[in-house]
């Protein structure tokens, strides 16, 4: 097995392969193709602002739409400051099944890992 090195930019969210190949499975398991990876920042939470991860067919004004490996992956302009070097990877282990987030933006994150300030 060979380790992947996803190389991590500064000025756009990432999306690992990983996690990219995970979001590509689950649109075919919708059968819809009009779909993209939709992240924002929110307030809330317990340590002030949470992420939200879902798919959506919109496009808003101001949103940043970045393509990896053929997966659209959506920023709407709010959350861009707080997402900029995040990566986006999916976790199937024993413990945990899901997609994560390592953001250097995050000053620090409650023990859930859910919300970060």
């Amino acid at each position: 097995m060979t380790d992947q090195v996803t190389e991590r930019r500064t000025d756009q969210i990432n999306l690992s392969p990983v996690a990219a190949s995970k979001v590509q499975s689950l649109l075919e398991q919708e059968g819809r193709d009009d779909l993209q990876l939709r992240i924002s920042v929110q307030p809330g939470g317990c340590s002030g602002l949470r992420y939200q991860l879902f798919f959506d067919e919109r496009t808003l004004d101001g949103d940043v739409v970045t393509d990896f490996d053929g997966v659209g992956v959506v920023v709407d302009r709010m959350s861009v400051p707080y997402l900029n070097g995040a990566m986006i990877d999916f976790v199937d282990s024993i413990e945990k099944q899901g997609f994560t987030i390592d953001n250097p933006n995050a000053g620090g994150s409650c023990a859930c890992g859910d919300s970060f300030h």
